[in-house]
């Protein structure tokens, strides 16, 4: 049981989410919100509204829906340069909330859609009449290319008006606009090649070399008084290193991990991916050695007693193991990843009360944050038709609506009537 369990103890909880898989870490999304935050508080986002989601991808991306959802991909975190950068870069996808750019681009698209379906009916008609046939299709062929030519030049024109709100924004904010210089020339010297032969009115985007000439010249008209007085501290710089390295501990190959963070590299950040990377590939007591070395030098960091639960569940230490969660959920007010696989790790050891304590963690973290995999352990925690009811939930929430529906049926033959879960079943089976 304990090699199947080890795929959902570690550290990432994934979960699909319309093709693309996310990524619940409770480290790396506290030191996004942190980061973010003066930028939310800009932006008048009321406070705890604005939510991190990473997606575990390699593209240098990041874009924010609805105003308050950003989504940040792995490739952008692991890759960019600076807390600075990425501050830069969730400006100018927040630039583009701020614009209205998502409602106008949808107005424009079904504009646009009309207006080529309109072309399209003009060249059907050229051939249902009888007259040239060729002209008729040569019309239906570019009518397409005619909406996508405006879509294009839309597109860049709301990419340079977002750089611009994406500045103005991190000025409002207090933060380092030369953050938005960092990023332009990262992605100048990941795309100048291409660029340089590509038509510029094909692209969604202005060339990267505009862009930065644009952000230059605005950062010089800003105040020489300006101090960024809300930039990275010394702190955030720190964190960032370490979450960098575990992404790419946990995301990348060995080789690769030990090309970034070679044995002679001694910080924090190269041991913290060292020992990440050995755990994943089995290597458990060296991993362990590497985390009892952090921990040595970092007792109040609740992300290495975390790592070291992870490493100790799988080597068959619960009673370590669940030591090492408590310690970490003692360190920080909420973490319901962790509060999770401590719940997992009580269901599996079984001793008297550890259940009972497995159920009260799994309520208070779907209290903050709902997951498949809670649902899952508070059904391994409960001995009655609650455990019906919280499959038929685990299902519900991976898109299973078969299974959903048949343990919430059982769930109700199981259950008092009028119990929550009792009702909470029946609006499963709807």
């Amino acid at each position: 049981m304990r090699k199947i369990l080890t795929f959902f103890i570690t550290v990432f909880f994934v979960v699909s989410a319309q093709g693309a898989s996310l990524i619940n870490d409770t480290e790396t999304e506290k030191f996004l919100t942190d980061l973010i935050a003066p930028l939310a508080q800009a932006a008048n986002v009321p406070d705890g509204r604005m939510k991190v989601h990473i997606i575990n991808s390699d593209d240098f991306n990041a874009f924010v829906m609805g105003g308050e959802d950003i989504y940040v991909y792995t490739g952008l975190l692991t890759q960019i340069k600076s807390p600075s950068a990425l501050q830069a870069v969730i400006a100018h996808e927040m630039g583009h909330t701020i614009g209205g750019h998502m409602a106008q681009m949808s107005s424009r698209m079904e504009a646009e859609l009309r207006r080529a379906m309109l072309i399209q009916a003009l060249g059907v008609g050229l051939m249902v009449a009888g007259g040239n046939p060729s002209l008729g299709a040569g019309v239906v062929a570019g009518s397409s290319g005619v909406a996508q030519q405006s879509m294009l030049a839309f597109t860049r024109d709301e990419e340079r008006i977002a750089d611009d709100m994406g500045l103005k924004l991190l000025v409002s904010a207090k933060l380092d606009p030369d953050g938005f210089v960092q990023v332009l020339e990262q992605m100048g010297e990941m795309t100048s090649v291409l660029e340089s032969k590509v038509n510029p009115n094909r692209i969604n985007h202005p060339l990267t070399s505009e862009r930065l000439n644009n952000v230059k010249a605005q950062i010089k008209k800003l105040d020489s008084e300006y101090v960024a007085s809300n930039a990275p501290t010394k702190r955030q710089q720190e964190e960032f290193k370490l979450v960098q390295a575990k992404l790419i501990g946990y995301l990348d190959s060995p080789d690769r991990v030990a090309a970034l963070f070679p044995n002679s590299d001694k910080s924090d950040a190269a041991v913290y991916a060292r020992a990440i990377a050995r755990m994943q590939a089995g290597k458990l007591e060296d991993a362990r050695i590497g985390v009892q070395s952090l921990i040595s030098d970092n007792p109040d960091n609740p992300y290495f007693y975390e790592l070291l639960g992870d490493i100790d569940y799988q080597l068959g230490r619960y009673d370590d193991s669940i030591d090492a969660y408590e310690k970490s959920l003692s360190l920080q007010e909420s973490a319901p990843q962790i509060e999770t696989a401590l719940a997992l790790v009580l269901t599996e050891r079984n001793k008297p009360n550890d259940k009972e304590r497995a159920i009260e963690l799994c309520k208070r973290s779907l209290l903050v944050q709902p997951a498949p995999l809670t649902y899952w352990v508070l059904a391994r925690a409960y001995d009655d038709g609650r455990a019906d009811w919280a499959r038929a939930e685990y299902y519900h929430m991976i898109g299973d609506k078969k299974n959903a529906t048949k343990y919430a049926r059982l769930a109700r033959k199981r259950l008092p009537s009028g119990s929550p879960e009792y009702t909470k079943s029946g609006d499963l089976v709807k």
